[in-house]
């Protein structure tokens, strides 16, 4: 009975036993990806729904399937020649078995890592490079995380359990009865089709690989998938984890675009380096930067009173009466979607294109940053962070960029004023509300003037408070939302702390975030929303920064020139940046990249394009980019000559190693033709 059924599926005692097993179990792994597509899909269904049709969803998974069969191809490839060499000698138990579980484990993975990468989606909006290989490498808290996740989402724990059974179940063997060989012809016969076979599978393999066979056709990359979706978010449905992970291995990052026919005419538009006027006077005022975990402006009440019908009060009520005493922009901007974005964005002006900047070989550049700026002015400073030495390559960062000082997990519980390690929270670092609360110490042992950062590590994934707070800040819409609460009141007693030191009224805070993080509003799950972070300037004294807010659109890499403007800094420096505080309204922007795609914020639009053309435009009053003004706003072609322009600086500028101002002197980033 069994050897009839095998009959039915033409795969025993038959020349074409082996190619028709092989095309049963490829259809097998493309069945595979499909169900971990629909599960990324719907794990993550928030942000694709928006404007999300039948016809477009079916454009979408036919654009998908391009990338599968090239991931598929990639990962089978040992499987397909296995399966067709043509020597009937190897049709044995053994051999076929070793076969089926080379296949079972390669598409095993393939699928976990497809389900994995839709957990993690939310915090990047794209499909996992090997970037995050380099990301994590330091870390070694991340099986607890990993352990934490599993429980998070068992049902797609409980999906590959079931996927991967049934493809062990439908795996078809072609086991061939050895009698059938006891003919020359027969087996002349066998040679004859595996051979030919294996013949067409090369080229046929060459083309799913690339994308295609047609002349001109160059492999296709993550980039490609932008021509099937209609918001860079999208990307996420059409391509795959394996796929995304292969394209990127030892790939070059930064490629020099031919905009302009020179780096010097790029610079006629658009230039990082900043040269300060003679006239500039000194005024040598303490700085503090606080990168705050994950804060995006959606989960800040004084950012968001027209949500919910103004009834939205927001998770941060410290923040918001901070707000009331600080500069705000009505549109401000992250430059990346990871805590190694933030980092040289907010302290360097380098903001993230293609890749984090710090895991690419242009990272060993010669480049500094505010710290090591200020350092050589006279400046003591120091970064803080309240994680092991070496965690996310903080420390490795921070000397880089010439901080003299680092302070982590490790000084904290040396030191016998505060909790020491019970104050770890057992995943990623000391908890928010000590750790900030030694950070304040160590500045009052500083020499003045002092630059500091922190970095704050609570409002992170897992998503865990400290037990004495657990009754206190209770689940919310979003596992984030408790540890927003918890972060803000470690935030309200740090100022309220620092209020009390002689240097407080001395001293310029800056507020940003890293990267935003889970949302639960339309508006921040569109493609610019995802990037919307604050940027609070406050001066306690009043005297260099009156409070309000202002119309002028920042991002993070606008604060180290609009710092370095506020305290007199003399000296060129560079920064793709500007000085918030001393450049026009209508003059300021932010950039960010998104799944192959640019995002140029200014004269009151959002830019989206591609590298090559643009793919669409929106007014920045419509949060949800739902009307395209592509082609029907006369700004357009200034836009992207404008952008354009920074792209031609930034990756000339890291091939080049050019990352610091030379003796030629270019004008400032915010000229223009």
């Amino acid at each position: 009975m069994r050897n009839e059924k095998r009959k039915k599926f033409g795969i025993l005692d038959t020349t074409f036993a082996p190619v028709a097993a092989l095309v049963w179990n490829l259809l097998l792994v493309f069945l595979v990806y499909f169900i971990a597509r629909v599960a990324y899909l719907l794990v993550n269904l928030g942000h694709f729904a928006d404007g999300l049709t039948f016809s477009h969803l079916l454009r979408l998974f036919k654009g998908g399937l391009a990338f599968d069969t090239s991931a598929i191809i990639y990962t089978n490839a040992l499987y397909i020649v296995l399966m067709l060499f043509p020597l009937y000698l190897k049709e044995t138990r053994g051999y076929q078995r070793f076969c089926k579980w080379l296949f079972v484990i390669v598409n095993s993975l393939a699928f976990i890592i497809n389900l994995a990468d839709s957990a993690y989606f939310p915090y990047t909006l794209r499909r996992t490079t090997t970037s995050v290989f380099r990301e994590f490498a330091g870390e070694d808290n991340l099986g607890g995380i990993f352990f934490v996740e599993l429980l998070h989402h068992w049902y797609l724990v409980l999906l590959a359990i079931v996927v991967i059974a049934a493809l062990c179940w439908l795996y078809a063997k072609p086991r061939i009865h050895k009698s059938y060989y006891k003919q020359a012809g027969q087996r002349w016969a066998y040679f004859a089709v595996t051979f030919i076979a294996l013949l067409a599978a090369v080229p046929l393999a060459i083309g799913g690989c690339r994308g295609g066979l047609g002349h001109g056709i160059r492999p296709i990359t993550i980039n490609n998938a932008n021509q099937y979706v209609n918001r860079p978010t999208e990307c996420a449905v059409v391509l795959n984890t394996p796929f995304a992970l292969l394209r990127t291995i030892g790939k070059s990052v930064f490629n020099v675009p031919d905009y302009y026919a020179s780096i010097d005419e790029a610079a006629r538009v658009f230039s990082p380096i900043h040269q300060p006027a003679d006239s500039v006077q000194r005024k040598p005022r303490n700085v503090v930067i606080l990168i705050v975990e994950s804060f995006g402006s959606e989960y800040i009440g004084a950012f968001n009173k027209h949500l919910e019908g103004g009834r939205y009060k927001g998770y941060t009520p410290h923040l918001d009466t901070l707000i009331a005493h600080s500069l705000v922009f009505r549109h401000s901007f992250c430059n990346g979607r990871k805590s190694i974005d933030g980092m040289p964005s907010v302290l360097c002006g380098i903001p993230m294109f293609v890749e984090p900047f710090v895991l690419t070989p242009s990272s060993m550049n010669t480049y500094t940053g505010i710290g090591g700026l200020l350092a050589a002015d006279g400046y003591q400073t120091a970064f803080f962070h309240g994680a092991n030495r070496g965690s996310m390559g903080f420390m490795a960062f921070a000397n880089k960029t010439g901080f003299q000082q680092y302070y982590g997990r490790e000084d904290y519980a040396a030191d016998s004023r505060f909790g020491g390690d019970k104050d770890f929270d057992g995943h990623w670092g000391i908890w928010d509300e000590p750790f900030l609360q030694y950070y304040c110490a160590k500045m009052g042992e500083m020499r003045q003037p002092f630059m500091t950062a922190v970095f704050t590590a609570s409002s992170h994934h897992p998503f865990k408070i400290p037990a004495q707070y657990q009754n206190v800040y209770k689940e919310e819409q979003l596992p984030i939302h408790k540890c927003v609460r918890y972060t803000d009141m470690a935030l309200g007693q740090f100022f309220e702390e620092a209020a009390k030191q002689p240097w407080f009224r001395n001293t310029i805070f800056v507020l940003t975030n890293d990267h935003t993080n889970q949302s639960n509003h339309d508006e921040y799950k569109s493609d610019i929303g995802g990037f919307c972070g604050p940027v609070i300037i406050y001066d306690p004294s009043g005297e260099l920064v009156q409070p309000g807010v202002s119309d002028a659109v920042a991002q993070q890499i606008d604060i180290v020139p609009t710092v370095l403007g506020l305290i007199g800094y003399k000296k060129p420096y560079l920064s793709f940046g500007i000085d918030l505080l001393n450049t026009p309204a209508p003059a300021t922007f932010a950039v960010n990249y998104l799944n192959g795609v640019y995002q140029y914020v200014k004269y009151g639009y959002v830019l989206q394009f591609d590298g090559t053309k643009s793919k669409a435009l929106y007014s920045i009053n419509d949060p949800l980019m739902r009307q395209n003004l592509l082609g029907k706003v006369a700004v357009q072609q200034k836009m992207e000559r404008e952008l354009k322009a920074i792209i031609q600086q930034y990756m000339y500028r890291m091939v080049n190693d050019q990352l610091m101002p030379s003796n030629t002197q270019h004008p400032s980033p915010n000229t223009h033709e």
